[in-house]
């Protein structure tokens, strides 16, 4: 392959630098969005027409669909053929599920949940999420259709308000994300510490 001695796009009266690709691995990973359609129309999977079954794309499980990809597949999606004689292995990945999702928000060292709930430890609050709420949130994140990208947009639209209001109220002592929280029909709960009692007689003697 002749490339560019500084990078960038060829010109034609430019000098290149020849590179033998024998030993070089090249891996192409993305999301290859519509290459499902291809695939489905190749196994006869309608989508569209009279006869098509009419599915949302979470019901179509777009990871099986694409574990059926071949080569041709990627050259009608728009990949030159050049590229694709240098790419002898396809490994399609399954799509994310809920239960995934819900173990990125958890089981990582620097997972979202233990982010948000040592933010809180700060000013001496504790985080709680609800049972079902986590869960909620990945339910949000997968309508998104983004993977898991999308946990964080959920979190911080749950938790923006919580952030600000925290800091300025030394009594709150913990905070509650439910499932109803999540999908908006309530706000978060806030529990204060109870105040502190003033001995009358304490008073009367000052």
């Amino acid at each position: 392959a002749n490339v560019p001695p500084q990078g960038g796009r060829k010109h034609p009266h430019q000098e290149f630098i020849s590179i033998d690709t024998t030993n070089i691995l090249f891996i192409c990973g993305g999301a290859f969005d519509g290459l499902d359609k291809i695939i489905e129309n190749r196994l006869d999977r309608k989508s569209i027409g009279f006869e098509a079954e009419i599915r949302s794309r979470s019901e179509r499980n777009v990871g099986e669909i694409l574990s059926h990809v071949q080569s041709h597949d990627l050259l009608k999606f728009g990949i030159i053929p050049e590229l694709i004689g240098r790419m002898p292995v396809i490994a399609p990945l399954h799509s994310l599920t809920r239960a995934d999702l819900v173990r990125i928000l958890l089981e990582p060292k620097n997972s979202l949940v233990r982010q948000y709930k040592a933010l809180m430890k700060y000013d001496r609050v504790e985080l709680e999420f609800a049972v079902g709420s986590l869960e909620a949130i990945a339910d949000k994140a997968l309508d998104m259709d983004i993977g898991a990208r999308g946990l964080r947009s959920v979190m911080e639209s749950i938790m923006t308000d919580v952030m600000y209001e925290v800091p300025s109220d030394d009594r709150i002592d913990k905070v509650t994300i439910t499932e109803a929280v999540v999908k908006g029909e309530e706000k978060p709960i806030i529990h204060h510490r109870p105040k502190p009692q003033i001995d009358p007689d304490a008073e009367s003697a000052s």
